[in-house]
């Protein structure tokens, strides 16, 4: 598990905010306790195909996938109780972060891009 802050442009829509929280967990870690989701699918920045999971009920965006069964969720951190307990270990799609934001924190990983491999940023929440 981990937890970052992504500034690519669908983030920004999504959360009418300067970037989206997430928390990057193992799918068979994520457990729907009640309802049913809805997907729908969109291309994402880097032109991988994202799988959008929602609740049919409020429309509340709950996680991204890829079109991979086994690979990690992004789960929207919006979605969880109380996230002001965490900080972000990392920014990804920062050359998209807006300008005015300041992201240099001690020991942040900052990704121009989406990152090949989120292991240094799963090794960077694991170490805090």
């Amino acid at each position: 598990m981990t937890f970052y802050a992504c500034h690519c442009l669908d983030c920004q829509a999504q959360s009418a905010s300067a970037f989206g929280l997430s928390m990057l967990v193992g799918v068979d870690d994520f457990e729907l306790i009640a309802g049913a989701l809805k997907f729908w699918s969109t291309t994402a920045d880097d032109g991988s195909a994202k799988i959008c999971a929602f609740c049919p009920e409020c429309g509340t965006r709950i996680y991204h996938a890829s079109d991979d069964a086994a690979a990690p969720i992004s789960l929207k951190a919006g979605s969880l109780d109380n996230i002001s307990q965490f900080n972000p270990v990392a920014h990804i799609w920062t050359k998209r972060a807006h300008r005015w934001l300041a992201l240099e924190q001690p020991g942040t990983i900052i990704c121009p891009d989406q990152p090949d491999d989120f292991a240094d940023i799963i090794n960077a929440w694991a170490n805090r």
